[in-house]
Order: structure tokens, then sequence, then C-alpha cells
């Protein structure tokens, strides 16, 4: 890890090292009557496993929106009195892994941005890859208009403030402008003062759900995190789609013709093995790729050695395709974050020593 020359921390050990992409999660919730900061806290703690590097949380109560944000993982930015300031009939949250922009507090979500129509919030997981061509149309479009966020480098702060500058009559109609501009991944949540927003790249590179609470609705990465909520699945969020919820009810349009091209890193490591995506149980399908290497690169071992968590599933797969059996061979100290997801690959290192441990007489035989 190097210090560039503005001060801020630059992630990568090698110029080339980005590591691993797009990790973060995201959740919005309407539900007037609830404490959808609350809610929103454990939609995040249920999603903590895509990002670990901070966490935020934006609520409306109808006048004007109010944000919560620090570096650090759930538990440890929110407490009691922060949860109970967070007043409101919706909110949006997002924990981060940077893709894009430096780990530090200005670049944490959501983004908060004035507009001509309200306060606009936004959260977002993926990674646009026109960053350049857009932040160059901000910057024409924001002569003479007071900048939010300033020192902010990420994409997520050129989507807002282009969704702001939009000379249209309301958010929505700015987020269908702004929409098509758009290259590469994005799942995306997102507030005015009465409206949760939310819209997916034409590609549906990241997962989005929707579920419906018994006096609301939800919005999240993942499945699973409806589960912790206590609200039921309704369906994903269709790739190039546009929601909006509010008293009114849900209403969806299509912004784009879908092109549905997943990403096969959710399966095999980003989501939780208790979520659903296009149909597909992540634990099951771990559990098939196992098999299907049993199948296709067969060895001639002792035992089946899973590396947890995100290995366990495929090493069951493999040791019951092959014969082979199945048995602990590292132990993993829970007290340790997802190692993969750091932000360099000194962190990651560091990370794999301190959270897992091998059994000498297992491996030694």
């Amino acid at each position: 890890m190097s210090r560039r020359p503005d001060g801020l921390l630059n992630h990568n050990v090698l110029e080339d090292d980005k590591g691993p992409q797009d990790a973060c999660g995201v959740f919005g919730v309407w539900a007037p009557g609830e404490e959808v900061a609350k809610l929103t806290f454990y939609g995040l703690y249920a999603l903590q496993h895509r990002g670990q590097e901070s966490a935020g949380i934006a609520t409306s109560d109808g006048e004007r929106i109010l944000v919560y944000k620090d570096m650090g993982l759930v538990s440890q930015v929110f407490t009691e009195t922060d949860l109970a300031s967070l007043v409101g009939n919706l909110a949006i949250g997002h924990c981060r892994y940077s893709t894009t922009g430096s780990s530090t507090w200005v670049n944490a979500q959501p983004t908060l941005r004035p507009t001509k129509y309200g306060t606009l919030a936004l959260a977002h997981n993926g990674n646009l890859t026109n960053t350049g061509d857009l932040a160059e149309l901000v910057q024409k479009l924001e002569v003479d208009v007071p900048k939010n966020d300033r020192g902010a480098t990420t994409d997520t702060e050129i989507m807002t403030a282009l969704i702001g500058l939009q000379d249209e009559k309301n958010v929505e109609a700015s987020a269908m402008a702004v929409l098509p501009k758009l290259e590469g991944a994005f799942s995306l949540v997102f507030m005015d003062e009465h409206t949760l927003y939310a819209a997916r790249d034409r590609h549906g590179v990241r997962p989005l759900v929707i579920g419906k609470l018994e006096r609301g609705w939800v919005v999240a990465s993942e499945s699973a995190a409806l589960d912790i909520v206590g609200a039921a699945f309704v369906r994903e969020v269709e790739p190039g789609e546009f929601l909006a919820i509010n008293e009114d009810g849900i209403r969806s349009e299509m912004w784009a013709k879908p092109e549905p091209k997943g990403c096969i890193f959710e399966y095999v490591y980003l989501a939780r093995p208790d979520t659903t995506i296009a149909g597909q149980s992540i634990h099951a399908v771990r559990g098939r790729i196992g098999q299907r290497l049993a199948i296709e690169a067969p060895v001639d071992a002792d035992l089946v050695i899973p590396v947890p968590e995100s290995g366990t599933p495929a090493a069951i797969g493999y040791a019951k395709q092959s014969g082979i059996p199945y048995g602990l061979g590292l132990v993993k100290n829970s007290y340790v974050g997802r190692t993969f997801i750091q932000p360099s690959q000194t962190i990651r290192q560091l990370g794999i020593r301190l959270k897992l441990n091998p059994l000498r007489e297992i491996i030694e035989g």
C-alpha cells in the first residue's frame, strides 16, 4: 500500500494489482410506520460480506434526508443512538468495498446531493467503465453550480451528480435520462424525500431483488437480506429495469432491452450461500461446481479439504462425486472478515494468515 501525492492511501501494492472488483452491498426500504433505519441496519448486516470498508444509511421523513456514514463494519459504524436519530419512512444503505476511489470517508456511501427538485441520496454496487466521459459531462453541466462531496472520487458520485444536474421535472425523469448513458455494471438504490428508486444495468451483472413487507417494500443486493428483515421475496429487478416505490405503490419501467450477462463470481465467491440468484441456490451451485470439477479434474487423494467458507459446498460436491472422503484441514478464525475483498494484496495476505490455520496432523498425514 502506498500514499498518493494528495495524501490519500492507494490500495494497490503494484500498479496493475487492482484486486477483486465490484463487491458492495445495497439496501433500500419504503415502509411508513416502520423503523426504517433499523431495518436497513439489519439488511446491511446481512450484506456485510459484500463490503467491509465503510457503511452508511440515509433516511427521509418526507421533508429532509439525513445521512450517517463512516469507515468500518456495519456493527462498528452505527450505535443505537445513531439509528434512533435516523427517522423517516424510507431509507437506503450501503456497505462498501472500493472499486473506484480511495478507501476514505469522503468516498463512503450513500452519496448526497442537493438538486432543484429536492435532495438526492444514492448507493451503488458495480463499476462503470466510461467514468472519464461521464466526468467530462458533469463538468459541462456543473458550471456555476455548487458541488457536493468535494474530494469524492467514485463513479457513484459521478452518477449522483449527473442525475442531480439534469434539466428535468423530477428525479425519475432525470434518472431515465441518465441511465442509458452509463456503461458497465450497476445495481442502484436511490431516493429523494418521498420516493425510493432502484435500477439495474442492462446485463444484470450485479444482483438486485425486490421483497414485500407487511407495510412496505424492500430492495436489496441479495435475497438473504430479505430473509433477515422478514420480507417475502417477490422477484429480481430485471436487467435494464427502473423502479419507483412510494405511497402510490411500486412502478416499473424498462429503460433498456435486457441482455443478461450475470457475473460468475457471484456464484463462486461474492454471494452468501443462502442467497438465490436467477432462480439458483448459491449453495447448490457451488456443490455442482465441485461435482463438475471432480469429473473434469480427477485426482488421487486421501482427503478433500475445504477452504472455508465459500469453498465448503464445492469441496462437499467434489467429495461426493469422487468418492474421496471429506474432512476439515483448515481452522477458520470467525472474528476475521472476508479476505479476498480487502483493498490491497498485502492486507489480503495478512488476513489469510490470521483467518486460516492448518490442522497439521491432518495435512501431514
